[in-house]
């Protein structure tokens, strides 16, 4: 199929979520040159899907589990970590992925128009291969101790929607800040190592909840993967982990602010990228 694209003014704007669909083709070429050079020159490549998560949970199993002590609600501690690394893990490599996702293609962005959102989305789905591999490897997971998984895992793929909506927002705000201030990309390794021990990972909502007042509780929630990470619990553990309506809703509310300044953001100084990079 053919189009054509017109520059004058106005026209872009009016039609740029429609130049997302005509140049769809770029987006698969992105997304899967950013998984094909992921693992390029390594000398164990996919397999580092599988171990990094695995050996961050046995080192949060041995610090919570074994020497906190902290409560794991009846299910198996090894299998309770993993279900809260697997939608952090794919949180935190698309926001990598998506903040430096710009400066990556500086080259692209100078020589040729096409709309820009297209470059971070395709640095998010592609941290969806590392999750679905990570995904495997949790069914086997609970396998190997008996962990029969609940009826509302159904619902798994509306929490996955939610950790992308998630990653997407805060990347694409990130991404747009980055390219006019570099000092960004120093910030946010930073932020993902916070996020990840803040994060309920190796502990649960409830426990991080009463460290609170209990006036203050729900604001834990204002940190959007709490929603989602309680969110994939749920689904895999059913009522052996219930999940906070409340704070789903207040996480999910935040997801979407942050979706709206993350579009917004990016649009506003999506104009000056070439500019600038």
């Amino acid at each position: 199929m053919s189009f054509e694209t017109f520059i004058e003014p106005g026209h872009s704007e009016k039609n740029y979520w429609k130049d997302l669909w005509h140049y769809r083709e770029l987006f698969y070429i992105l997304s899967w040159r950013d998984l094909k050079i992921r693992y390029k020159q390594t000398i164990i490549g996919v397999v580092w899907s599988v171990l990094r998560p695995l050996l961050t949970m046995m080192i949060f199993t041995f610090v919570f589990g074994k020497i906190a002590k902290f409560p794991s609600d009846g299910v198996r501690y090894p299998v309770l970590v993993f279900a809260g690394l697997l939608p952090w893990q794919f949180f935190s490599a698309g926001l990598t992925e998506a903040s430096n996702s710009l400066i990556g293609n500086e080259r692209l962005i100078s020589k040729v128009y096409f709309p820009r959102l297209i470059i971070p989305a395709a640095s998010v789905i592609t941290s969806l291969a590392d999750f679905l591999i990570s995904l495997g490897l949790m069914f086997v997971l609970m396998g190997w101790f008996k962990v029969v998984p609940s009826l509302t895992l159904v619902f798994l793929p509306v929490f996955t929607i939610m950790a992308f909506l998630a990653c997407f927002g805060i990347g694409l705000w990130l991404t747009a800040l980055n390219v006019k201030y570099r000092d960004f990309k120093h910030v946010v390794p930073f932020l993902v190592q916070l996020g990840l021990y803040i994060s309920p990972i190796g502990f649960t909502s409830e426990v991080a909840s009463k460290m609170l007042h209990e006036k203050w509780s729900l604001l834990y929630y204002l940190n959007p993967m709490a929603g989602v990470i309680d969110g994939f619990r749920w689904c895999f553990f059913g009522e052996s982990t219930p999940l906070n309506w409340n704070g789903l809703f207040l996480s999910l509310t935040v997801t979407l602010v942050f979706l709206y300044i993350g579009v917004h953001t990016f649009r506003k100084m999506e104009k000056s990228f070439a500019d600038l990079i």
